[in-house]
């Protein structure tokens, strides 16, 4: 009877997540020629093609997105059935605390994936700035905690502790697709509120290089920026993973100063956590790589 193979179906996923053969292949510590086989392979066993390749990355066919929900349900269960024969089965409620600047459609799938792999985990998400995330994560109001770092920026308590970072990206000047700056203006900044350490970060980045510019609108949430953005209301310090619909990097020269890269990272470990907080962790980062 044909079937399809674990390992092939594992890497046709982390192909799809990661948008690219080259950049899946660490996911499944594989070479990029390994997994370019795996797929041809897997391509062969599923009678037609299953990833669509250009400059930009690959992308799945109708038939690579309908195996693809095969896969990550057949995946989950046989992580699960291995878990339980080892007894390693995670259970229990977490809360969860990430950064509003982390990207939506990571932490989408991130918590399907979880909900696939993990069902008798019950999660808690809060969206929260970092610097009251991390203000909540040290009273006790969070058990796990992913939050945004500028590079540069003062230490924050965690980085004694070494956190895990689990991607960087660089701050990059946006504005709506097109946008050009006017001369002699002074640049219409769009921000969080001044609670948030970006907004804190980009006004005295600005001040410092004596660069004028007025408060044009303060958002409530990176998706209220990005819509402000969009509507050509002024421009906004943000990281690179944030441009989206009608929002574009500033085309050079623009004028304003260069930026640095920011750092996601999880805040370390509380003293006395219990062990099901710290496997839970270490099973989010496993799930973000």
């Amino acid at each position: 009877m044909q079937t399809f193979d674990l390992e092939q179906l594992r890497t046709l996923a982390a192909v799809i997540d990661a948008g690219s053969l080259t950049a899946a292949a660490p996911r499944v510590f594989l070479s990029q020629s390994s997994v370019s086989e795996q797929i041809r392979k897997l391509e062969e066993r599923a009678g037609q093609s299953l990833l669509t390749r250009s400059k930009a990355g690959v992308a799945p066919t109708e038939a690579g997105t309908r195996l693809l929900a095969y896969a990550r349900r057949i995946l989950a269960l046989s992580d699960e059935a291995f878990r339980d024969l080892h007894g390693e089965t995670l259970q229990g409620e977490l809360r969860l605390a990430v950064t509003d600047y982390f990207r939506p459609g990571d932490l989408t799938r991130l918590l399907g994936r979880l909900g696939e792999s993990y069902p008798q985990v019950r999660l808690h998400v809060s969206i929260m700035k970092s610097d009251a995330l991390r203000a909540a994560y040290a009273h006790g109001d969070f058990d796990v905690g992913l939050a945004m770092k500028v590079a540069g920026t003062s230490p924050s308590p965690e980085q004694g502790a070494k956190a895990p970072v689990i991607r960087r990206e660089s701050l990059v000047w946006l504005g709506a697709a097109g946008m050009r700056l006017a001369r002699g203006e002074p640049v219409r900044l769009l921000a969080l509120p001044d609670t948030c350490s970006l907004h804190q970060y980009t006004v005295a980045l600005l001040r410092r290089r004596r660069v004028p510019y007025v408060l044009a609108h303060v958002a409530s949430g990176v998706a209220g920026l990005q819509s402000a953005l969009a509507a050509g209301l002024g421009v906004a310090c943000l990281n690179e993973s944030a441009v989206c619909e009608g929002v574009a990097r500033l085309a050079p020269p623009h004028g304003l100063p260069a930026l640095p890269r920011v750092a996601f990272q999880f805040l370390p470990a509380r003293r006395g956590e219990t062990e099901f907080v710290t496997r839970a962790r270490e099973m989010l980062a496993t799930h973000l790589v």
